[in-house]
């Protein structure tokens, strides 16, 4: 143990290891991992080891895929043996809905790249599994790189590659103590002695917490028990040439694999058990929980019953271990914002499916700046200091865990840590028959029901909303419609030096005083890390506006370029607003203004300032996303309510009506709108996603421009996103759904839906570039069906943009 290195990585589970090894394989040696006792000890160990790339994130699903990919390539630079048993792997469907959903997740397999995906007939999957019961099954997903494979020497393979570049590995001694150091980096305080480090990274599993409250930083992660068993031999499996498949139970969640000549089964029971909320005790290791049986009994019972022959076998072992989990069930990792040079790999529930993703982006993020995939799905900032309420822990962690086999839908609206925040007029949306959904704790209303009583139906189709949005969209494009805003991110950029650092920040041409302008913020590779509005409000104060759920994830950014002349501070929760929009928004505002006026020519298209609205001073931008004539109210969340009085009252013989999410997204999609996430991640480009048009390139100095003009002289991104028109039935396109030309992938769907005032279903996607011409004919699969779209052209309403201008 040398006295300081570059990164100390404590945890030497398999995430640990793999962090170790991506380091050394991207540069960086000088590099130790501790370990408070030996290598998988503690959740590492007693894994059932399965792997797989499936996940609800597709983006985390192509990690998971390079994880796969990468067992052979450590095994070769180790030495060291994993044990991969390459069996492929079935989840089979009971049902017809999840029958359906398992088409659609087909269909997103082969944007993923996993083209060999196939699906089954139950005659096909039982030449794969010979001794499960197939009697109900409609059919499979099959995935040939599925699989299982040996925990101890997969991450020994980690270490082992990494200590041939010159890594470190320090085993039995356990950190005691985290400090950090005047001129930055840490004092890692050990039982052997005290070892600087200019970076720390908390992989530390089951004590993920602990070693996070040694940073000052409670992580929103907690252990979890979890169950399963193997078999004595049974017969039916001997002498087979094939190992027997693994198979998920989708319905009878559980899932299973062969162990040996014998069964192994895992079970995710709809009543999970939390396990040392505060972490592990320092003294577990190579242990295991005592079984719980009787509270995992009726869906083992399923496993009996999917698995007949389990009740002429014996149990050989069970196991009941502890893993950790996250409110979402995905990792955490990333720099921590606030805490320089302290990052994360933990939270990691499928460690041998996301180890080697995880390990190869925080790797990246640290000696690079930023990954190379979008990983935002498993990056720190998507929570807030709220995630880690014991409470809230308790409750999503526990939802996720016995939904795990549970059919998701797109639009189904789940219980657990909900109402948390809300906005200052939730009451009246409450009353007016709101449906919520939520964004970074927020309720945000989706759509206004006719009654108390409705309820929509989670469905991968449509859904009996269909009318109301339909109605709500109607009342925009003819009369007036009233959407809040609490849900947009806000932060206030002040100081003599706001506009320098401003210029610096965004790709854009600043606004003059009373201007405001669409922002590209891109990082120094060129990517994307913004799609914001900045408001000059009088040439002193700026604001920037952007996604709600984003304001974590840009405060660290703003906080890693600061500059001492500057202000720049997160006002989300300080400030709110509404957006009036819609052909008879003026005639509204111009009755709600005091002794001001908003024709036309007084108040132009991006034109902001303040004004009186009611009794509130208010400041207002002459804009919308619904691409009509609209205005943007902004005031101190005191006063939002009565903001909404005013304007309701303003609107009486206009047509107002409410507005929810599902709407602003239906009309949006009219117009081409992008939107964060979908349209726009950190893994895309201004040039891919047409951003670059609102790039300054003649102005120097600003983050990323060297890549953008890279892009820019290098002609034809690629790819280019565009708008689809579909010939759908009954249902809409997503996303991440593969587009074909003639059996051919040619790009991905981003987002889709309705468009209610052009009648039509809608899609954005990113094609290549060389088809991406109006009128190509092409295939989009929708719900895992295939059917026939074609290019259009952007903004299939109002293209010229005459009623958003006004």
């Amino acid at each position: 143990m040398k006295s300081q290195y570059r990164a100390v990585i404590i945890g030497g589970g398999v995430v640990g290891a793999s962090v170790l090894y991506h380091l050394t394989k991207f540069g960086w040696t000088d590099i130790a991992l501790i370990e408070r006792a030996e290598l998988t000890a503690g959740s590492t160990w007693h894994a059932a080891a399965g792997f797989h790339p499936l996940n609800a994130d597709p983006n985390i699903a192509a990690l998971q895929a390079y994880t796969i990919k990468l067992y052979k390539e450590i095994e070769e630079e180790s030495g060291q043996a994993v044990g991969v048993h390459m069996t492929g792997g079935v989840s089979i469907a009971s049902k017809p809905e999840r029958w359906e959903w398992l088409k659609s997740a087909w269909a997103v397999f082969q944007t993923m790249g996993v083209e060999e995906a196939r699906l089954l007939t139950p005659e096909e999957i039982r030449e794969l599994n010979p001794i499960a019961d197939l009697s109900d099954v409609i059919g499979g997903l099959y995935d040939p790189h599925e699989g299982h494979l040996d925990p101890y020497g997969t991450t020994h393979a980690y270490a082992g590659a990494a200590k041939k570049r010159g890594a470190d590995v320090i085993l039995r001694n356990r950190v005691i103590e985290l400090k950090p150091r005047a001129e930055g980096g840490w004092d890692v305080v050990t039982e052997q002695g005290t070892i600087i480090a200019e970076h720390v990274v908390n992989a530390a599993g089951l004590w993920a917490k602990q070693v996070g409250l040694m940073a000052g930083v409670d992580l929103p992660v907690t252990p979890m028990e979890h169950h399963y068993l193997v078999t004595e031999p049974i017969p039916e499996l001997e002498g087979r040439e094939r190992e027997m498949c693994m198979l998920t139970d989708l319905e009878g969640f559980t899932y299973s694999r062969q162990e040996r000549g014998g069964l192994l089964v895992g079970v995710y029971e709809l009543t999970p058990k939390h396990w040392n909320m505060e972490g592990a005790p320092w003294d577990y290791g190579i242990e295991l929980i005592p079984e719980d049986i009787d509270r995992i009994a009726p869906e083992l019972a399923k496993g009996f019953e999917r698995y007949p022959v389990l009740n002429d076998t014996g149990i050989r072992k069970w196991v009941n271990g502890a893993f950790t989990f996250a409110p979402d069930g995905n990792p955490l990792v990333g720099p921590v914002p606030g805490v320089p040079n302290y990052w994360l790999a933990c939270g990691v529930m499928a460690g041998f499916s996301q180890g080697g993703g995880v390990g190869k982006s925080l790797a990246e993020w640290m000696i690079q700046g930023e990954p190379e995939a979008d990983v935002f799905g498993m990056d720190i900032a998507r929570f807030g200091r709220w995630a880690s309420n014991r409470e809230y822990l308790r409750q999503t962690t526990g939802q996720f865990y016995s939904r795990r086999f549970v059919m998701a839908y797109p639009n189904e609206q789940l219980p657990a840590g909900r109402p948390l925040r809300v906005s200052p007029s939730h009451d009246a949306h409450v009353a007016a028959n709101a449906r919520f959904g939520v964004s970074w704790g927020l309720e945000v209303p989706l759509f206004f029901a006719p009654s108390k009583g409705f309820e929509e139906t989670p469905t991968l189709k449509r859904s009996n909303a269909f009318d109301i949005v339909a109605a709500e969209t109607r009342a925009v494009r003819e009369g007036v419609g009233l959407l809040d805003t609490s849900g947009y991110s806000r932060y206030e950029v002040s100081g003599p030096g706001a506009a320098k650092w401003l210029d610096r920040m965004l790709a854009c041409t600043l606004p003059t005083a009373g201007r405001a302008r669409l922002a590209p913020m891109l990082s120094p590779t060129g990517r994307l890390m913004g799609d914001l509005t900045v408001f000059n409000w009088d040439g002193e104060t700026f604001w920037l506006m952007g996604s709600y759920y984003l304001r974590q994830w840009h405060m660290r950014w703003f906080d890693s370029h600061t500059a001492a002349d500057v202000s720049v501070r997160d006002i989300s929760d300080a400030w709110t607003g509404w957006l009036v929009s819609g052909p008879n928004a003026r005639a509204l505002m111009q009755r709600a203004v005091v002794n001001d006026s908003v024709a036309a020519d007084d108040f132009r298209f991006m034109a902001c300032r303040e004004m009186d609205i009611g009794l509130t001073r208010a400041r207002v931008g002459r804009l919308s996303v619904l691409g009509e004539l609209g205005y943007e109210i902004n005031v101190p969340a005191p006063e939002h309510r009565m903001l909404r009085d005013a304007l309701v009252s303003a609107g009486q013989g206009l047509g107002l009506a409410p507005v929810g999410g599902y709407a602003a997204n239906a009309m949006r999609l009219e117009k081409s709108y992008g939107v964060w996430s979908t349209e726009f991640t950190q893994a895309y480009t201004p040039g891919m996603t047409g951003l670059d048009r609102w790039i300054a390139f003649d102005k120097s100095g600003f983050v990323g421009r060297e890549a953008a003009l890279r892009e820019k002289e290098a002609g034809t991104p690629a790819q280019r996103l565009v708008t689809l028109a579909v010939d759908a039935d009954g249902a809409d396109a997503r996303g991440f759904e593969p587009v074909w030309i003639d059996g051919k992938r040619i790009g991905f769907v981003t987002s889709g839906g309705y468009g209610h005032s052009v009648g039509m279903s809608l899609a954005m996607a990113l094609v290549d570039s060389d088809v991406a011409v109006e009128g190509t004919a092409v295939d989009v699969h929708v719900v895992g069906e295939k059917r026939p779209a074609r290019i259009i052209a952007d903004s299939p309403y109002d293209p010229s943009g005459a009623r958003l201008r006004g």
